[in-house]
């Protein structure tokens, strides 16, 4: 488990069809002189990636070359993979840009999957997506083999308990940090936050738009406000969905989570009928005696560790439709099994069932790493680790630990405590906060909201479970989305939905 978590955990666990994007002699050459602008790309048609066949032909896929240092623009380059589908009315406004998180999600394997949630919005805008640099298609980063990987959930304790545990855990991460040093090469200093906000608009210029419009999830608003504070005048109609905090450093975003995961329980708990108190200490006593004796599962010789298990109670609380799934991994659990919650992890961690992993955790952590100067030592958590505690007996220990072991001995600094993404002049942003946000708590929108400026941060509630709220069943927030993409016209700021 990672401290910004993933949107995107939810449609890797559910299988959903990835592909390829590369340019090819094949498919749709109309674009370039359609008068849509799109003469700088070379649209092509999708090619399969791995054992997965490529989407529907309505979809084109790509490459763009960018600066590989946007200090040195006519230096080296980097390719980024983009797909996109056209819009299927007359009245076409334009090209629509997703980001669904991470960071280190694949847009390319992502947009096809969510189309039919953008269906109303993709009948006016092209919708485009991309792998940002450092991600699959566009140079994504391995730091380390499927079977270190694997040897590593066996051996690592996340939450260690003596001296011994400690070492283990800080080698381990010391040890992926020169893997993806070696994977990376200089790509790693230029995958910050702020490169693919270049990166971004760069697009946005290939598509031939004059402003940027644009839909962020997740990390995908992190990547939002910091684009807005760059460009605040080619700002067109941005929404920031599922809000990370702008103001939080390092040891805040772990805190933040920590709350968002242990609200989110308690919703879940409550549901069952459960005092959320005592059902959280029944669950951190499940944790800790898979601490002391990991359970037996079908899967091979593999084992559910205290580690799989707690990132396996994560992946059902992004969503109220995963409880009952929850519900019955846990009595599973209690009763010796440990395959379901492990079948849970395996999702949320990208492994398929023959033991191949994905890549996103690798590229969150290159970015997140270059982003992020603040690297507290063991020593410094564990004196917070009563506060993490405090939050969440489930969570805190290992949120905790992961703020000392995310960024151990990393290869090369940081760039900031936190983004900058203030953004004066620019046109309103509309930024939906979730009260009942499992991975970034619904107080993250109010603070971005706030950190955009007067008259630039539009924030709209919604009273929901679940990561994100556009296409989560509001009816309320979809209509004020669609209406902000299509018509221009932004929600009162401070609108509930329920």
């Amino acid at each position: 488990m990672t401290r910004f978590v993933r949107w995107t955990a939810l449609v890797v666990a559910a299988g959903l069809l990835t592909a390829g994007c590369t340019g090819s002699d094949s498919g749709d050459r109309g674009a370039e002189d359609d008068g849509r602008g799109a003469s700088a790309l070379d649209w092509g048609a999708c090619k399969a990636s791995g054992d997965e066949p490529a989407p529907g032909k309505e979809w084109q896929c790509a490459t763009l070359k960018v600066p590989l240092d946007w200090s040195e623009p006519d230096g080296g380059t980097i390719g980024l993979a983009l797909i996109r589908a056209r819009a299927t009315g007359d009245d076409r406004l334009g090209s629509l840009l997703f980001n669904f998180g991470g960071p280190g999600g694949s847009g390319v394997s992502m947009l096809p999957s969510y189309a039919g949630a953008a269906a109303k919005l993709r009948e006016r805008y092209d919708l485009v997506s991309w792998d940002p640099r450092g991600v699959a298609a566009s140079q994504g980063v391995r730091c380390r083999s499927d079977q270190d990987i694997q040897a590593a959930e066996a051996k690592v304790d996340t939450t260690p308990d003596t001296t011994a545990e400690e070492r283990t855990f800080l080698t381990d991460a010391a040890d992926f940090g020169q893997g993806c040093e070696k994977s990376a090469g200089k790509l790693l200093s230029h995958v910050s936050t702020t490169d693919t906000a270049r990166d971004l608009d760069r697009i946005r210029q290939a598509l031939g738009d004059e402003k940027l419009n644009y839909l962020g999830i997740s990390y995908g608003t992190q990547l939002g406000g910091v684009y807005a504070h760059l460009f605040p005048q080619k700002v067109g109609r941005l929404t920031l969905d599922a809000v990370v905090d702008p103001t939080a450093d390092a040891v805040g975003h772990a805190k933040n989570q920590t709350l968002g995961f242990q609200r989110a329980l308690g919703n879940y708990l409550k549901s069952t009928g459960k005092d959320p108190e005592q059902g959280s200490r029944e669950i951190a006593d499940l944790l800790e005696r898979l601490d002391a004796e990991p359970l037996p599962t079908t899967s091979g010789n593999r084992k559910l560790t205290e580690s799989l298990a707690l990132t396996g109670i994560v992946l059902p609380l992004y969503t109220k439709e995963g409880w009952p799934t929850l519900t019955l991994a846990l009595e599973a659990a209690r009763k010796g099994d440990g395959t379901a919650l492990l079948a849970l992890a395996d999702g949320y961690n990208e492994r398929d069932p023959s033991g191949r992993y994905g890549t996103m955790t690798h590229s969150q952590r290159v970015i997140q790493c270059l982003d992020s100067k603040q690297r507290p030592s063991a020593s410094e958590v564990k004196a917070l680790l009563p506060e993490f505690e405090e939050i969440s007996p489930v969570f805190g220990p290992r949120l905790g630990w992961d703020v000392a072991a995310w960024c151990h001995e990393w290869p090369v600094p940081g760039q900031s405590d936190t983004p900058e993404v203030s953004a004066p002049g620019a046109d309103p942003i509309l930024v939906i906060g979730n009260t009942g946000d499992p991975a970034t708590p619904y107080e993250g929108a109010r603070r971005m909201a706030d950190e955009l400026g007067k008259d630039v941060g539009v924030l709209l509630t919604w009273k929901g479970e679940g990561h994100g709220a556009y296409g989560s069943g509001s009816a309320c927030v979809d209509s004020a989305v669609d209406t902000f993409f299509l018509e221009g016209k932004t929600p009162e700021d401070g609108k509930v939905c329920s």
